[in-house]
């Protein structure tokens, strides 16, 4: 998932000598896409990752003159060519990547705390940045829905370009540098999505894995059980949010959503049916039980779903054991966050 989600938790003050690095264009192939971003701290300390190594050294270079200069600027790549004294070093990426490094003064460091704050909130954020020809500084504008905007910009900007950002965030266009009639620059425009969020009904031991995969994926991960023995901080350190109680008093309040992930795995059938049928009627990204359709079957009283129920949760790769098993679940949950894809029809 976005880098962003973990450099925004590491986002803190002083931000002094602090430079956010974001691949801004990219031509073929590469490692990571448009709208990927790393943080080079003051103190030396990195977080997220811009390619699959073969950067990030030179970066480094470039970012103490970001630092030194205090003036963004903007790298391009070439990872196309397959000698060693190449930006491909034989890689075979095949793709040119333009970087924008940007030091983090009070502007950004304020404009990103803000964006943070919106992402937290489950708000869907697009961000329009004004790439001058003439200069290296760099405006930004931020839309969080068709009223509410933010940014560095001055007012005649903000008119020329208003319509032009609503759109991108209205249509969820393609990250990326674009040129635009209504202005000589060029614009480069990217959208940032709150974290999938992940809700995994049962604290058995099989479920601790799960959690931790998660949540070094990128998914906001609630963890819920009714026995608060299992169901606590000691044992899912990595969850977001732990809750305790009864299926039927936690998940009226829990406001699912289409975007929403669901694990049941209790290893409890009576609880497991509990769940799973005042599931039935919320719209779901995905919805998996461990176990396979007889047992689903079971669950359900033999009742018809118009939906999709991954079971046996995960992608069929024959996993053994919980590490497997939570791998393979992440995998389909990644899957099903990227890809557009068809039921499995197992038996």
């Amino acid at each position: 998932m976005e880098c962003i989600h973990e450099i925004l938790e590491e986002l803190s003050t002083p931000y002094e000598g602090d430079v956010l690095a974001t691949i801004i264009h990219v031509e073929g192939s590469a490692y990571r896409k448009e709208g990927t971003a790393m943080l080079f701290k003051g103190n030396g300390q990195q977080i997220g990752l811009l390619s699959a190594g073969c950067l990030e050294t030179d970066l480094s270079y470039r970012v103490a003159e970001t630092r030194e200069n205090k003036i963004p600027q903007i790298i391009m790549y070439d990872m196309s060519a397959e000698d060693d004294l190449s930006w491909g070093n034989g890689a075979g990426c095949n793709g040119i990547v333009t970087v924008l490094l940007e030091p983090i003064d009070e502007c950004l460091f304020n404009l990103l705390s803000k964006l943070k704050l919106n992402l937290l909130n489950r708000q869907r954020v697009t961000m329009m940045k004004i790439l001058s020809k003439d200069n290296y500084d760099v405006k930004t504008m931020l839309i969080v829905d068709k009223k509410t905007y933010f940014g560095n910009y001055d007012d005649q900007e903000f008119g020329r370009l208003k319509d032009v950002l609503t759109e991108f965030h209205s249509e969820n266009q393609k990250s990326g540098v674009r040129s635009i009639k209504a202005i000589e620059d060029e614009i480069y425009v990217h959208s940032y999505n709150p974290k999938p969020r992940l809700f995994v009904f049962g604290a058995g031991k099989d479920a601790i894995p799960l959690v931790k995969l998660a949540s070094n994926a990128g998914f906001y991960v609630t963890v819920t059980d009714w026995r608060d023995d299992l169901c606590s901080e000691q044992y899912f350190p990595n969850a977001d949010q732990i809750v305790v109680g009864f299926p039927n008093e936690i998940i009226p309040n829990l406001q699912l959503a289409a975007s929403d992930s669901v694990i049941i795995i209790t290893h409890q059938f009576q609880k497991d049916k509990e769940i799973l049928n005042q599931l039935l009627n919320i719209n779901l990204k995905y919805l998996g039980v461990l176990g396979g359709k007889k047992r689903i079957q079971r669950l359900l009283n033999g009742k018809k779903v118009e939906f999709n129920i991954n079971s046996p949760a995960g992608l069929p790769i024959g996993a053994e054991g919980p590490e497997e098993i939570a791998i393979s679940i992440i995998a389909e949950l990644i899957q099903t966050q990227r890809i557009k894809r068809e039921p499995r029809n197992e038996e």
